[in-house]
């Protein structure tokens, strides 16, 4: 379960770099060159895809946060990937992802409306939160069976 949530971040973190190419290439495979109504989801995409380009053209200097965005995702993959070694000892990884997990639907329920993200996305977002926190719930109750009793 560990490891399972450490290339989840893994992932997460490496796909910023390509993800022109995988944002037009989900693009083209969900909806083909079809133009886009507004309000839909292929609409914000497409709106997504042109605010990276226009960034990447115009100010790329931008685009470091999302250097630092990913370089955070592949650093906590490396913390999980630490608890595999020692889970007993790094059990508060463990209780820190599930915190992480709490707090997500709340930083997208703040956020997306501020951002001009359509509420749908929120849906998406959250998502995260229980696809992750059950792993991490899973993990800590065999890792809870490790410890020594007190």
């Amino acid at each position: 379960m560990i490891g399972l949530v450490a290339l989840g971040l893994l992932l997460s973190g490496v796909t910023i770099w390509p993800m022109e190419w995988e944002l037009s290439t989900a693009i083209r495979l969900l909806w083909g060159s079809a133009p886009a109504s507004d309000g839909t989801v292929h609409a914000f995409l497409l709106r997504v895809l042109d605010a990276w380009r226009t960034t990447a053209r115009d100010t790329p200097f931008l685009l470091y946060g999302f250097d630092w965005l990913a370089y955070a995702h592949l650093m906590l993959a490396v913390l999980f990937a630490m608890v595999l070694k020692d889970p007993v000892r790094n059990v508060l990884v463990l209780r820190f992802g599930l915190v992480c997990c709490a707090c997500v639907p709340i930083l997208a329920g703040a956020c997306i409306p501020l951002r001009g993200i359509p509420l749908p996305w929120f849906l998406l977002d959250a998502s995260f939160a229980p696809a992750c926190a059950l792993p991490l719930w899973i993990a800590l109750r065999d890792v809870r069976r490790l410890e020594p009793p007190q």
